[in-house]
């Protein structure tokens, strides 16, 4: 039984015998201690990754940590649509539902590229990978009741801005590392919040919602260090800022099982600056609110993609 307590951690969790969950990214980082959570509560968890060996050592680990563990490796690349066609379509010649889809995979302030299919590397990756897997899995997630979508976004969303008139950064004019990476991360929750209003239009029981790690000791800083003397810098000091993988997992748990959590509900560390602590429900910038932006974001992340969600959901 979930303990009562003034802060939530992993003894909250509830049983999870029974639910079938999709997490990307979950090799390495928040996404392996999420994978280990679920499955320590009986659940069955596909890990969706897009380097093999990396995933198969992680499941390895977490059979070793965790020998009741069911979980499975599946290829998933979110800089390829064509691979998340393939996922999608492996997964529903599998399986005919889906409890919770965590969206956790990212890549954070790497140096100006492109996705296979020509996407700016941060949006493609982090935002529209995410979209198109989201709304191919649709269909799978309504079937299951209760149903959530959980959306990994970040603190540095509030630096992010849409401009739609250059939203990919064309030819890499005015990119720049965190500033694309806070464009995907605004994109992040305005995915979110606009999903959780589709859904209520059309009286889905399924729930949108997302959460943020906080200031994380993972292996999405990588890039800092390539970069000047003052993120080098940031890097150094990083290990005295920043709090575990574990402890930066425990907002996502939280927005993926909490029987309180209510759709459009955004988690994230509820310390010191929002970097650090135990999961909370926190507010989001206003800019992740703009339903105009939100709506805008949708047809064009459609348009992009090719991934139009079920007739049901309204345009809104």
């Amino acid at each position: 039984m979930p303990r009562k307590s003034t802060v939530w951690t992993v003894a909250d969790m509830p049983d999870l015998g029974g639910k079938l969950i999709v997490v990307t990214g979950a090799n390495s980082g928040i996404g392996l201690e999420e994978t280990k959570e679920f499955s320590r509560r009986g659940a069955q968890v596909i890990m969706a990754c897009r380097n093999r060996e990396k995933a198969q050592a992680a499941l390895d680990a977490l059979e070793a940590e965790v020998p009741a563990a069911r979980a499975q490796v599946m290829p998933l690349d979110l800089s390829s649509l064509a691979s998340i066609h393939e996922f999608a379509r492996a997964f529903k010649q599998a399986y005919t539902r889906l409890d919770i889809l965590v969206n956790n995979a990212g890549i954070m302030m790497t140096p100006y590229g492109t996705t296979q299919d020509g996407f700016e590397l941060q949006l493609g990756t982090n935002h529209l990978g995410h979209f198109a897997l989201t709304g191919l899995l649709l269909d799978a997630l309504l079937a299951a009741p209760g149903s959530r979508v959980v959306t990994v976004s970040s603190m540095v969303h509030t630096q992010g801005n849409m401009d739609f008139d250059n939203l990919m950064y064309a030819d890499g004019a005015g990119y720049g590392p965190t500033r694309a990476y806070g464009r995907s991360k605004l994109a992040n929750l305005l995915f979110a919040y606009e999903l959780q209003r589709r859904l209520t239009a059309v009286g889905a029981k399924t729930i949108s919602v997302a959460a943020h790690p906080g200031l994380a000791a993972t292996n999405l800083s990588t890039h800092l260090s390539e970069r000047n003397w003052y993120m080098r810098l940031s890097v150094s000091i990083l290990p005295f800022l920043a709090q575990s993988s574990a402890m930066g997992a425990l907002p996502v748990l939280r927005a993926a099982v909490d029987p309180a959590v209510q759709g459009g509900d955004y988690y994230g560390p509820g310390g010191f600056a929002g970097m650090r602590g135990y999961p909370v429900r926190v507010k989001s910038s206003a800019a992740s609110h703009n339903q105009a932006d939100a709506k805008r974001l949708w047809r064009v992340s459609e348009e992009l993609t090719g991934v139009r969600y079920l007739d049901e959901l309204p345009a809104g």
